[in-house]
Protein backbone atom coordinates (compact mmCIF):
# COMPACT_ATOMS: atom_id res chain seq x y z
CA UNK A 1 0.00 0.00 0.00
CA UNK A 2 1.32 3.39 -0.88
CA UNK A 3 0.54 6.91 0.29
CA UNK A 4 -1.63 7.82 -2.70
CA UNK A 5 -3.79 4.77 -2.09
CA UNK A 6 -4.83 5.85 1.44
CA UNK A 7 -8.45 6.97 1.87
CA UNK A 8 -10.10 8.56 4.91
CA UNK A 9 -12.58 6.50 6.95
CA UNK A 10 -14.82 9.45 7.87
CA UNK A 11 -17.02 11.48 5.52
CA UNK A 12 -15.60 14.56 3.89
CA UNK A 13 -16.49 17.81 5.75
CA UNK A 14 -17.74 20.68 3.58
CA UNK A 15 -15.88 23.96 3.91
CA UNK A 16 -18.04 26.63 5.54
CA UNK A 17 -18.63 29.72 3.43
CA UNK A 18 -17.93 32.84 5.41
CA UNK A 19 -19.69 36.19 5.38
CA UNK A 20 -23.09 35.04 4.17
CA UNK A 21 -25.21 35.96 7.19
CA UNK A 22 -26.23 33.73 10.05
CA UNK A 23 -24.29 33.06 13.21
CA UNK A 24 -20.68 33.00 11.98
CA UNK A 25 -18.58 34.57 9.31
CA UNK A 26 -16.65 37.73 8.79
CA UNK A 27 -19.64 40.02 8.52
CA UNK A 28 -22.44 37.49 9.17
CA UNK A 29 -25.44 39.59 8.30
CA UNK A 30 -24.06 42.83 9.72
CA UNK A 31 -22.87 44.45 6.52
CA UNK A 32 -19.65 46.41 6.47
CA UNK A 33 -18.76 49.25 8.87
CA UNK A 34 -21.27 51.47 10.59
CA UNK A 35 -22.78 51.28 14.05
CA UNK A 36 -24.67 48.06 13.43
CA UNK A 37 -21.51 46.27 12.29
CA UNK A 38 -19.63 47.00 15.54
CA UNK A 39 -19.44 44.70 18.53
CA UNK A 40 -21.63 45.70 21.45
CA UNK A 41 -23.40 48.44 19.49
CA UNK A 42 -26.83 48.96 20.97
CA UNK A 43 -29.36 51.54 20.00
CA UNK A 44 -31.01 53.47 22.80
CA UNK A 45 -34.43 52.16 23.71
CA UNK A 46 -37.34 54.59 23.89
CA UNK A 47 -37.39 54.35 27.69
CA UNK A 48 -33.91 55.82 27.88
CA UNK A 49 -35.04 58.95 26.06
CA UNK A 50 -37.79 59.46 28.60
CA UNK A 51 -35.37 58.96 31.50
CA UNK A 52 -32.92 61.48 30.07
CA UNK A 53 -35.60 64.17 30.04
CA UNK A 54 -35.97 64.00 33.84
CA UNK A 55 -33.84 66.53 35.74
CA UNK A 56 -30.71 65.32 37.49
CA UNK A 57 -31.26 65.50 41.22
CA UNK A 58 -28.80 64.69 43.94
CA UNK A 59 -29.53 62.32 46.80
CA UNK A 60 -32.61 60.21 47.37
CA UNK A 61 -35.17 62.66 45.98
CA UNK A 62 -36.40 63.66 49.42
CA UNK A 63 -37.38 67.26 49.74
CA UNK A 64 -35.84 68.89 52.78
CA UNK A 65 -38.42 70.93 54.59
CA UNK A 66 -36.76 73.95 56.05
CA UNK A 67 -37.93 75.14 59.43
CA UNK A 68 -39.81 78.38 59.13
CA UNK A 69 -38.61 80.74 61.81
CA UNK A 70 -39.84 84.17 62.87
CA UNK A 71 -37.92 86.57 65.11
CA UNK A 72 -39.59 88.86 67.62
CA UNK A 73 -37.92 91.41 69.83
CA UNK A 74 -38.60 91.87 73.53
CA UNK A 75 -39.78 95.45 72.83
CA UNK A 76 -42.81 94.12 70.89
CA UNK A 77 -43.78 91.85 73.80
CA UNK A 78 -43.58 94.89 76.11
CA UNK A 79 -46.04 96.79 73.90
CA UNK A 80 -48.59 94.09 73.09
CA UNK A 81 -48.90 92.07 76.34
CA UNK A 82 -49.95 92.76 79.92
CA UNK A 83 -48.02 91.60 82.95
CA UNK A 84 -48.54 87.94 83.94
CA UNK A 85 -49.64 86.72 80.48
CA UNK A 86 -48.46 83.54 78.77
CA UNK A 87 -46.82 83.80 75.39
CA UNK A 88 -46.65 81.01 72.80
CA UNK A 89 -46.84 80.84 68.99
CA UNK A 90 -50.65 80.34 68.96
CA UNK A 91 -51.22 83.41 71.13
CA UNK A 92 -48.90 85.46 68.91
CA UNK A 93 -50.94 84.44 65.85
CA UNK A 94 -54.24 85.32 67.56
CA UNK A 95 -52.95 88.78 68.46
CA UNK A 96 -51.74 89.34 64.88
CA UNK A 97 -48.09 89.74 65.82
CA UNK A 98 -47.03 86.87 63.59
CA UNK A 99 -48.90 84.93 60.89
CA UNK A 100 -48.97 81.40 59.56
CA UNK A 101 -46.60 80.71 56.68
CA UNK A 102 -47.91 78.26 54.06
CA UNK A 103 -50.60 77.17 56.51
CA UNK A 104 -48.11 76.20 59.21
CA UNK A 105 -47.34 77.75 62.58
CA UNK A 106 -43.75 79.00 62.40
CA UNK A 107 -41.04 78.46 64.99
CA UNK A 108 -40.68 81.63 67.09
CA UNK A 109 -37.43 83.04 68.40
CA UNK A 110 -37.42 85.91 70.87
CA UNK A 111 -34.51 88.33 70.59
CA UNK A 112 -33.27 90.82 73.18
CA UNK A 113 -33.67 94.18 71.45
CA UNK A 114 -35.51 96.71 73.61
CA UNK A 115 -36.51 96.76 77.26
CA UNK A 116 -38.88 94.53 79.22
CA UNK A 117 -40.47 95.45 82.55
CA UNK A 118 -43.51 93.15 82.53
CA UNK A 119 -43.67 89.71 84.08
CA UNK A 120 -44.24 87.28 81.17
CA UNK A 121 -44.23 83.48 80.84
CA UNK A 122 -42.85 82.18 77.54
CA UNK A 123 -43.59 78.69 76.17
CA UNK A 124 -42.66 76.76 72.99
CA UNK A 125 -40.36 79.53 71.78
CA UNK A 126 -36.63 79.73 71.31
CA UNK A 127 -35.07 82.53 73.33
CA UNK A 128 -31.73 84.24 72.83
CA UNK A 129 -29.29 84.61 75.71
CA UNK A 130 -29.84 88.36 75.98
CA UNK A 131 -33.64 88.03 75.88
CA UNK A 132 -33.59 85.29 78.54
CA UNK A 133 -31.68 87.57 80.92
CA UNK A 134 -34.14 90.42 80.37
CA UNK A 135 -37.19 88.19 80.90
CA UNK A 136 -35.78 86.72 84.15
CA UNK A 137 -34.73 90.19 85.34
CA UNK A 138 -38.33 91.38 84.89
CA UNK A 139 -39.54 88.37 86.92
CA UNK A 140 -40.80 86.25 84.04
CA UNK A 141 -40.25 82.58 83.18
CA UNK A 142 -39.00 80.70 80.14
CA UNK A 143 -40.37 77.15 79.76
Amino acid sequence: MQLHQLKPIHKRKRKRRRGRGGKRGTYSGRGIKGQRARAGAKFQPMVREVIKKYPKLRGYRQKVRRRIQVEINVAILEEKFKSGEEINPKVLIERGIIRKIKGRVPQVKILGKGELKKKLTIEDCQVSKDAKEKIKKAGGKVK
